[in-house]
């Protein structure tokens, strides 16, 4: 992994705890992801019309499979933000990911890992997963467990998906464009058949929040599967974790959580991680 990509992908994990920490922060969470959603499938469809129309086998399975994983991974995430502070549904949510994608990477994809990158993603693995140690030892709800382990599953399974479709379709602008726009088309039906078309009906608020996070989900993700074009994605979803680092001090210092030995720990772990795979 070259320098640019290294830094390039460290700036889309900023930008995905800034988007993050603005939807635990609105008011109506579900209303304001759905804002998001929808404003990036319009922005999507005007970028994917200026881009060449993919081939079949790009749409199927990739295209597709990829819209589904992105729209029930938000609804697990927004699920359990109902449930617990960023701080704790963030690094359960994603640190299950990369553990996740290295398991299936030696079976699904030709990428190949050195040792010592190995390593560094156990270790950054080690850190997120005691990060989120405190759901069960600070009496916090357990609910959010299953729903931020969901959330993991699916940003695994679109990790692996859109990694290899936007080598497939060559493109990474126009395949991210494309998914944006049928994660919208997927995700807007079935998140009002779950909360009714109360979740329409938008503050000024929701508006503020939705938009701001859509513009940094799209910029994150967009930074994230052309770094899967340039890198093993294996790599590339461990390092993007440091995301929660960014998370756990937005949290601490704007959002006034609790920052106790464990985080710090966990977050010396991340670094290290991160250290280790850049060696």
């Amino acid at each position: 992994m070259s320098a640019f990509v290294f830094f390039a992908v460290l700036a889309a994990a900023l930008l995905h705890a800034s988007w993050n920490a603005l939807i635990k922060s609105g008011g109506s969470k579900f209303t304001s992801m759905l804002i998001m959603t929808v404003l990036q499938g319009g922005f999507g469809l005007i970028i994917a019309l200026t881009r060449p129309i993919p081939a079949m086998e790009v749409w199927f399975p990739w295209l597709l499979a990829s819209g589904v994983f992105h729209s029930g991974y938000k609804l697990f995430l927004t699920y359990a933000y109902e449930q617990g502070d960023l701080s704790r549904v963030y690094p359960i949510a994603r640190g299950g990911a990369p553990m996740i994608v290295l398991a299936l990477s030696g079976v699904l994809l030709s990428d190949t890992l050195t040792g010592l990158e190995v390593f560094g993603i156990l270790v950054l693995g080690a850190g997120i997963l005691m990060m989120a140690r405190g759901v069960f030892s600070n009496g916090e709800s357990r609910r959010l467990v299953p729903l931020a382990l969901g959330s993991a599953f699916m940003t695994a399974g679109y990790s692996i998906v859109d990694g290899m479709g936007a080598r497939v379709a060559g493109d990474a602008i126009g395949y991210v464009a494309w998914m944006f726009f049928l994660d919208a088309l997927l995700f807007t039906p079935v998140l009002v058949a779950l909360r009714g078309r109360a979740v329409l009906r938008a503050t000024h608020t929701d508006w503020l929040v939705g938009a701001g996070a859509g513009a940094a989900s799209y910029g994150a993700y967009a930074i994230v599967v052309w770094a899967m074009t340039q890198a093993p994605i294996a790599l590339v979803t461990a390092l993007r974790e440091t995301s929660i680092l960014f998370a756990v001090l937005i949290g601490w210092l704007i959002m006034g959580d609790k920052m106790d030995r464990g985080k710090a720990i966990a977050a010396a772990l991340i670094i290290c991680g991160v250290v280790l795979t850049r060696i």
